[in-house]
């Protein structure tokens, strides 16, 4: 096996993972696989169906959060554009596409479950993110269990508690029924209660399930990674944010509980799979994935308005 990708785990790591957030130390970004060269190749070949570009406000300016794709630019010169604008391109699902992020995403959750007791995880993804200077993503929250691995540049993270009124039901359950993060309620307050992190190439951050968190880039362009897991109460939560959603948001009925064992649960496993296999929430999921803009090829970190088409 090549060298650990964690390098200052200690037993109090353990003792804190997914209970509050742990920040630690890795060698990623030393990988070959992460040099820009690298980076700008991956990008010159990505699926288009794997990759998502977003438009972001300027810090202090109104929330602006606007689909868009790559057209026809060479990755080194989607790196440019981003490094001068104010995007995010993230490279979904990476590990599903190239093996050798298949292999490093095996070695990593490997160690995790070597110093983790009881962790056993299954649906491990990784995703890359390359992010323009003083780019923000909103408060949102994520539904799988999820860390952030800063690899070029800096960033500033919030992490909230997971518990009301950061973390409530009913946006869980709106993020289940339509796979939109960042449309949740957010007030400034909230700040007093987050824990706050800057982080560099070499560190990373997890956090506890759904907590809410927001990232603000410093004045660097930024390359990141994440990874998302899934462990049985988490896919069980997450049938239960979609049956809720479905109740409360089309059916107008209040769920009462989200337990996920029992009758109760069972009949709401089977109320989501059903709407799921009817293809009941396609249409409302791509009315909010219009894509809005493409990179313009002239003016580098500038962008081109489109009609908006759905996904």
């Amino acid at each position: 096996m090549s060298d650990a990708i964690f390098t200052n785990w200690t037993d109090d790591v353990t003792r804190a993972w997914a209970t509050e957030p742990v920040r630690l130390k890795h060698r990623l970004h030393t990988d070959p696989l992460f040099s820009m060269a690298g980076l700008a190749e991956l990008v010159d070949r990505y699926p288009r169906e794997h990759y998502s570009l977003m438009q972001v406000g300027a810090p202090g300016e109104r929330r602006t959060w606007r689909e868009g794709e790559i057209g026809k630019m060479s990755g080194d010169r989607v790196i440019e554009s981003i490094a001068n604008g104010r995007m995010w391109l993230n490279l979904r699902n990476v590990s599903g596409v190239d093996k050798r992020f298949a292999e490093l995403r095996d070695q990593l959750f490997g160690e995790i479950g070597e110093r983790v007791p009881g962790f056993s995880a299954f649906g491990c993804t990784m995703g890359i993110l390359i992010s323009s200077p003083k780019a923000e993503v909103y408060y949102h929250m994520d539904v799988p269990g999820q860390s952030l691995w800063q690899i070029h540049g800096k960033k500033r993270v919030y992490v909230y508690p997971a518990e009301p009124p950061f973390r409530r039901d009913e946006d869980l359950e709106r993020i289940a029924l339509y796979q939109v993060e960042v449309d949740i309620p957010y007030n400034t307050s909230y700040d007093e209660h987050a824990r706050v992190f800057e982080i560099e190439g070499g560190e990373m951050l997890h956090w506890p399930l759904n907590a809410p968190h927001r990232v603000e880039n410093l004045d660097c362009l930024n390359v990141s990674m994440t990874t998302e897991y899934w462990t049985e109460p988490i896919r069980r939560s997450q049938m239960i944010n979609l049956a809720n959603g479905i109740l409360r948001h089309k059916l107008g009925v209040t769920p009462r509980s989200r337990a996920i064992n029992g009758a109760g649960f069972w009949a709401k496993a089977a109320l989501q799979a059903g709407v799921k296999r009817a293809g009941l929430l396609q249409k409302a999921r791509k009315e909010r994935r219009s894509i809005e803009f493409q990179l313009d090829t002239e003016r580098i970190g500038a962008i081109r308005d489109l009609a908006p088409v759905g996904r």
